[in-house]
């Protein structure tokens, strides 16, 4: 029994006979089973990745997508919002070109200009940075500003900013100092008193003079895991010159703010005359830095993100748009997930302007489209897949039954 054990054929790297594994790969002057083929391919894959850390992504000024395509690009997601758009891709536009000055040789070097927007909620700010990021060829993420806190206090600390974008670059840090970071809520972190020496604002002022360091441009020590978790881990330098930092925020109760500013200016014969060129029902156009720094954003920190834009808030026409023109529209998704269960989902007209009158009564811009929508389709996604139906027709009676439905259900619970 030995000699026909001896007599097999045996994995030259792993010594075990044929009858002990899968199957063995026969070679010119070998044997290799599958088990060590596995693994020969992992430790290859592993090599050749850890060889490319230190390599960038070669960007060429031909190719690089211009501001007219980036925003063309954001008009088949995004309804309106034309000043917005042009601003994001004037500024990414000019990051692609910063990255690219290196090599030109020239002494004239060009410095960063970070922008932040404003705009009240629902208006798309969100969605214009996570549309523009499908088309980038840096690595791009967005963070939540509202769980920053200084260091030493419960919550995130500044650097966890980073630590996203060096996740989204696989950790190579080269590729990651040319990225682009989205910063939303950035109006939750305003002053919260008008005098700062009361208490310790650990999540307001404390955090906007921890960001300096970031959107001016330094090195900061990154935990590649995160904050205080992992006390014991080595730290990553990374530096934050190249990053570009686009902010948004929905500055809520900001237009009180412009509206002093501008009647403060509307003094004497001239008053009612430059009064009545003032659009009251839309003050964010007018908006201007003084009015952050009146709202609670230190001047430190409003001077770092020297772009200023708005999003206009959306009236009848851009709702009633929203809702069924982009490419990933409400209601196309809606007739999408009733296409994979064999269903044909079909709306009334009618049904999309009472959709568009309760949105604006209720005041919660393109996300109160969504909850509008799925409060009329939950029965129908609950019911219709089991029913085995062709298709599915949304009418007016059903939409307005279904939504004071769920207003009874609400009021009945309360």
């Amino acid at each position: 029994m030995a000699d026909s054990k001896r007599n097999k054929n045996r994995c030259s790297f792993c010594g075990r006979t044929e009858d002990e594994v899968g199957f063995l790969i026969t070679g010119m002057n070998g044997f290799i089973c599958d088990s060590c083929a596995t693994q020969a391919y992992e430790i290859v894959q592993e090599a050749l990745g850890s060889g490319r850390k230190g390599d960038i992504k070669k960007l060429n000024l031909q190719e690089l997508p211009k501001p007219l395509e980036i925003k063309q690009f954001l008009d088949q997601y995004v309804i309106g919002q034309d000043d917005a758009k042009r601003f994001l891709a004037v500024s990414v536009y000019n990051h692609y070109k910063r990255l690219l000055q290196k090599d030109s040789g020239d002494d004239v070097e060009i410095e960063k200009s970070n922008i932040i927007m404003v705009g009240s909620t629902g208006t798309g700010k969100t969605l214009l940075a996570r549309t523009i990021a499908k088309m980038l060829n840096v690595p791009f993420t967005i963070v939540d500003a509202t769980v920053l806190t200084e260091a030493g206090y419960v919550g995130e600390d500044i650097e966890s900013i980073l630590t996203r974008l060096l996740q989204v670059a696989d950790y190579n840090v080269a590729e990651a100092e040319r990225g682009i970071v989205f910063i939303d809520e950035i109006d939750k972190i305003a002053r919260k008193g008008d005098n700062p020496s009361i208490t310790r604002d650990v999540s307001g002022e404390g955090v906007q003079q921890g960001l300096l360091k970031l959107l001016e441009g330094s090195v900061v020590n990154v935990p590649p895991q995160g904050g205080r978790k992992h006390p014991e881990q080595k730290m990553i330098p990374v530096n934050t010159k190249n990053i570009l930092f686009i902010c948004g925020g929905a500055f809520d109760g900001i237009e009180k703010k412009i509206a002093q500013r501008l009647n403060t200016h509307v003094v004497g014969y001239n008053s009612v005359r430059n009064a009545a060129t003032i659009d009251r029902n839309n003050l964010m156009q007018y908006i201007a830095p003084q009015d952050l720094k009146a709202f609670g954003l230190i001047p430190e920190i409003i001077g770092r993100l020297p772009v200023l834009t708005y999003l206009n808030p959306l009236d009848r026409t851009a709702l009633r748009a929203i809702l069924t023109e982009p490419k990933n529209s409400i209601i196309k998704q809606y007739v999408k997930l009733f296409e994979m269960d064999g269903v044909k989902l079909d709306f009334e007209d009618a049904v999309f302007e009472y959709i568009v009158d309760k949105a604006i009564e209720y005041k919660l811009g393109a996300r109160g489209l969504r909850s509008i929508v799925e409060t009329i389709m939950m029965d129908a996604m609950y019911e219709v897949p089991s029913e085995h139906k062709d298709c599915f027709v949304v009418t007016l009676d059903y939409a307005r039954h279904q939504l004071e439905k769920a207003n009874v259900a609400r009021l009945q619970n309360a």
